[in-house]
């Protein structure tokens, strides 16, 4: 692959950048309950070295009683100051699942207006089962001033997903898996509605990965985006279940070269419990 510090690189290069002074890098680790697995246990046991934990559901919108939102840009300039990543570094996300939950955090720093922000390709097993050094020591944190720019342009509410749908001036592509799109099986969440977007297509996030959970070429996945049903030409909304792993999907469009996309934050968290949205099933 080719190392790209604004959207993703290898864990050669993180090695070779290890003990750069402006390199950040965040352990964004982050698991659905029935996968058993404490992201912060995990992280205080062992980590890349200088890594901090950036927790996903604390870092969002308390406000709202979907899971996860994105936070005010307030809110994500305090935490992190308190972690001590701000302007002029390069940060590096990983997670434990390979790459799962670090495209989430990518993202949010796009939505914030940070440009210098890459993902790890296959995170941390991929890291581990190379050699590479683990620590369990806590970072040395200096505060360190942000410049947040809200990019609205990269987010989508339920109005604008709901507008896209009737009107199809977008492709609106769904992460989870086929049976949860085609309403063969229960939501993880309790309360919602089984099935899809009207009019979106189905791309399960893991058909972009490979075996050792590294993300396959920009030409392979814009092959998958094109079997997919996916209209390049326009521009895209992604989405999942609670708009974590629909990140990734924004992550491969990036690599892609296509510029026009979004992330519809609420995702099926909130379509599925919305009572005045249609709700498809089966193949799109």
């Amino acid at each position: 692959m080719t190392d790209d510090p604004k959207t993703l690189v290898s864990t050669e290069w993180l090695a070779e950048h290890l003990k750069d002074p402006d390199l950040r890098i965040l352990d964004a680790s982050w698991y659905l309950p029935e996968a058993g697995r404490n992201a912060r246990q995990e992280y205080d046991e062992g980590h890349i070295p200088g890594a901090r934990f950036f927790d996903i559901d604390e870092i969002s919108d308390s406000r709202s009683d979907l899971p996860h939102m994105a936070p005010r840009s307030e809110k994500f300039t305090s935490r992190m100051r308190a972690l001590g990543v701000g302007d002029g570094h390069q940060v590096v996300v990983y997670d434990g699942a390979g790459l799962l939950s670090a495209p989430r955090v990518w993202w949010l720093f796009r939505l914030m207006g940070q440009q210098n922000v890459a993902v790890l390709d296959g995170g941390l097993p991929k890291w581990k089962a190379e050699g590479h050094e683990i620590e369990d020591m806590p970072p040395i944190v200096r505060d360190r001033h942000i410049t947040v720019r809200f990019q609205n342009h990269l987010v989508r509410d339920v109005t604008q997903v709901s507008a896209a749908s009737k009107i199809k001036d977008h492709a609106i592509v769904d992460a989870r898996a086929g049976n949860r799109f085609r309403g063969e099986a229960p939501e993880p969440r309790e309360g919602l509605r089984a099935g899809h977007i009207p009019g979106s297509r189905s791309l399960p996030y893991t058909e972009l990965l490979n075996d050792d959970k590294t993300m396959k070429s920009p030409d392979e996945c814009r092959e998958i985006f094109e079997a997919a049903g996916v209209d390049l030409d326009k521009p895209i909304i992604t989405s999942c279940g609670s708009g974590v792993t629909a990140a990734v999907l924004a992550l491969a469009l990036e690599r892609m070269g296509h510029k026009h996309w979004s992330l519809y934050d609420g995702s099926w968290a909130e379509w599925g419990m919305f009572p005045t949205v249609p709700v498809a099933t089966g193949d799109a």
